[in-house]
Formats: C-alpha cells, structure tokens, sequence
C-alpha cells in the first residue's frame, strides 16, 4: 500500500490541509484498487488545534508514522515559527531523503524553502508570502501566477483553496486524469464563485 501524509500543527490552516484530505480520502476509499491510503501525522500525534479553532486528531506521530510516498505539508500561521525550529527543518530534511513526492500549500513552501529543498527550483506559495519566499532563497524562481508548481519531486500549491486543485493534480499524476475528473465529479468541485 502506498501511503500519503498530510502533516498537522497547531495554527495549521484548516482548508490547506482539509480540502487536499477531501480529495485523496474520496479518492483513497472509492477506487481502494489504486492502492493509496491517507493520513495525518503531527509530531506528537494526537489532536491540533488548528488557526480558526478547529481540532484535528492525527492518526500518527512523525515517529509512528508509515513509511510514506508523498508527504503534503500545509500552510497557516503556524508555518512561521517552524522557520526557525530547527528540529522540524531536520525533520523535513530527512523526510525529503526518504519521501519520493514532497509537497506543500500555502505557506508550507516557506518551510521547504527554509529547509533547503527549493533551492534552484521554481515554486509557488500564498500571494501574500511571495517576496518571503524570494527572501529565504534568492535561488528559487518564484511563479506567482501559477497556481501551483510541478516541479518533479516537489510540488508546491498557492494559498488555501489551491492545496484542492494540486491534490486533483496529484490524483491525475498518480492515478490518471480519468481518474482525477471522477474524483473531482464525486466531490462537485466546480467552483464557480458567486461574486
């Protein structure tokens, strides 16, 4: 079995992490024959308080946590203190040695560009955190039209709602764009915004 995790932490944006879990939960229980399962982990395991109050409980610890494919790392608030931690850039590093797919929404690209794993390469983040994206490595292309960025083992998305269209990508890369259209069907996403 294949494994995708999404990380949690506290004052993680709830829809950066939630609405990619939508998509590769609806995927990972429908089609089980494509051999994806998800989860969430935190450092500690346990429940996260997430940035508008919402508590989340993670199936797994860093420690515990299976041995994963593709890891998605989230945005929000609670991003900016991991900048400096030096323990979770060490853990994204060795993550990175490890996890075939490495990716981020939002603001998690900050942490992959603190950590050193967009150097040289292009990337994307939340329109409001570009030029800190720019600022923590001169070296990354900074593409702040796109709403996210394939760029072979990282993918990073654009702020809150993009992590849902990367995690479609994400279907389609791993599973085929038929694929991708039947999970996007299966959960109506069809934005159309009323204003």
């Amino acid at each position: 079995m294949n494994h995708i995790g999404i990380v949690l932490f506290d004052d993680v944006e709830e829809l950066d992490a939630i609405g990619p879990w939508e998509v590769l939960a609806f995927w990972a229980k429908h089609w089980p024959q494509d051999g994806y399962e998800i989860s969430c982990l935190s450092r500690t395991g346990g429940p996260v308080r997430c940035a508008k109050g919402l508590t989340v409980q993670a199936h797994h610890s860093f420690a515990d946590a299976p041995e994963l494919q593709v890891l998605l790392h989230p945005g929000g608030a609670g991003t900016r203190p991991q900048l400096e931690d030096t323990d979770h850039l060490d853990w994204v590093r060795r993550q990175r040695a490890q996890v075939p797919l490495m990716t981020s929404v939002c603001t998690g690209s900050l942490v992959f560009a603190a950590a050193g794993l967009l150097a040289g390469r292009s990337a994307t983040t939340h329109w409001g955190s570009l030029e800190t994206l720019a600022s923590l490595d001169p070296s990354i292309e900074v593409r702040p039209a796109e709403r996210f960025v394939d760029h072979g083992d990282v993918i990073t998305a654009a702020g809150v709602s993009a992590g849902i269209d990367m995690a479609l990508y994400l279907v389609a890369r791993l599973a085929g764009a038929d694929r991708a259209r039947e999970v996007r069907r299966g959960i109506q996403y069809d934005p159309q915004p009323p204003v």
